[in-house]
């Protein structure tokens, strides 16, 4: 598996919720939707969800071996710190 795409839809600077991804698979697949949230300790990837009936929370889509959701995970926060990052040290307009 590789991610051949990924896009920063949304950058958050306040709150648990920092931003909002979509990955592109193998150039056949897109996951739109994958959340960057601030945990206690670290950001982690959350993967898209629905809440069912009972009011609980299920993935849509998730990596099934935990080395897989590592190599997402390492590629999504590394492309996310690079743009914010990137986005910081962009020189400010005076208007």
């Amino acid at each position: 598996m590789t991610i051949t795409d990924i896009r920063i839809r949304k950058i958050i600077p306040e709150g648990r919720l920092r931003g909002v991804i979509s990955i592109t698979i193998d150039g056949e697949l897109a996951v739109h939707d994958i959340k960057i949230v601030q945990g206690d300790e670290r950001l982690f990837v959350a993967m898209p969800s629905r809440k069912d009936d009972s009011g609980v929370f299920r993935d849509i889509v998730h990596p099934i071996t935990p080395e897989a959701r590592q190599q997402i995970e390492n590629e999504i926060l590394g492309a996310f710190l690079a743009e914010v990052e990137a986005r910081e040290n962009q020189p400010q307009e005076n208007i």
